[in-house]
């Protein structure tokens, strides 16, 4: 089941796609009035039971960011051992992940186009997978992660790079740039661990791979991130946690090879699907 957000005739949903096309649930669950407030009645499997059968009700639609209006999203940085040793910094892995905080306006929607600032041209791609939390939790055992995810979905995690080094510490800056980034196409609801842990991520830039790694291979794994996020603050539903991205970046190569307006950027995983999405200067 593929559940999404999407504007058709000026009018916001959210429901589920098929192959003809999008059916909007939201007309019918008025009390739910975005998948946030979805995630937080527990009702995924209330949307699919009521898209059995239905018909398509609109051909002509636009993707929005998954959750556009998602509260709190977290991010894991610098998460595969080929993105440390990137940083050509001699470093080991680091003790602890890297967090930093994403807001719902830094995203756009799948086959929309990421917005390039005028003010700096070092916009940059990550492919990343993204999981939605359906079940609250403090100080959750890794070993029960799983148990509080509700939904997957893609990331692609623009970046202008120049704004990251801003300051000594922070990213925070480079990260949020208005709809420098994308989620979506939809959510896939989260029902065997093999989901993620057979997860192969690739990106690829105008039909070339950039990037080719398995979650499996992360070092601090999505059970981990759960088990240390949740012992600083409780995981609420609807939260997002974007979990790292692997190697081959274009701020990684030399010379950097930085999105321009005509770029087309698909982040794939197989079971959820592929985000696309192209490039544009922002119009001021």
């Amino acid at each position: 089941m593929r559940i999404a957000s999407f504007t058709a005739g000026g009018t916001a949903f959210y429901g589920v796609i098929a192959d003809a096309g999008a059916i909007a649930l939201s007309p019918d669950f008025t009390h739910w009035p975005t998948l946030c407030d979805v995630m937080a009645a527990g009702g995924l499997n209330d949307l699919t039971q009521v898209a059995k059968g239905r018909p398509v009700t609109h051909t002509d639609f636009t993707y929005d960011m998954v959750m556009p209006d998602a509260s709190r999203i977290l991010c894991v940085g610098v998460n595969f051992p080929d993105r440390n040793a990137e940083y050509k910094d001699g470093s080991a892995q680091p003790k602890y992940m890297s967090l930093f905080p994403r807001f719902a306006s830094g995203f756009t929607g799948h086959n929309q186009p990421l917005i390039r600032p005028p003010e700096n041209h070092t916009l940059d791609y990550e492919g990343e997978v993204a999981i939605v939390i359906g079940k609250a939790g403090r100080r959750i055992p890794a070993a029960d992660a799983y148990d509080h995810i509700a939904a997957l979905t893609l990331c692609n995690e623009g970046t202008i790079r120049d704004w990251v080094r801003h300051a000594k510490f922070n990213v925070t800056q480079g990260k949020n740039w208005d709809r420098s980034g994308a989620m979506g196409p939809w959510l896939v609801p989260f029902t065997d661990p093999a989901q993620l842990d057979e997860a192969r991520i690739q990106t690829h830039v105008n039909g070339e791979l950039r990037q080719d790694d398995h979650v499996r291979n992360m070092m601090f794994p999505i059970r981990e991130e759960i088990a240390y996020i949740s012992t600083f603050m409780t995981l609420q539903p609807g939260d997002i946690i974007v979990t790292g991205t692997p190697t081959g970046a274009g701020a990684r190569f030399d010379p950097p090879r930085y999105l321009a307006p005509g770029d087309v950027v698909e982040v794939s995983v197989d079971g959820i699907g592929t985000l696309r999405n192209t490039v544009e200067d922002e119009v001021i």
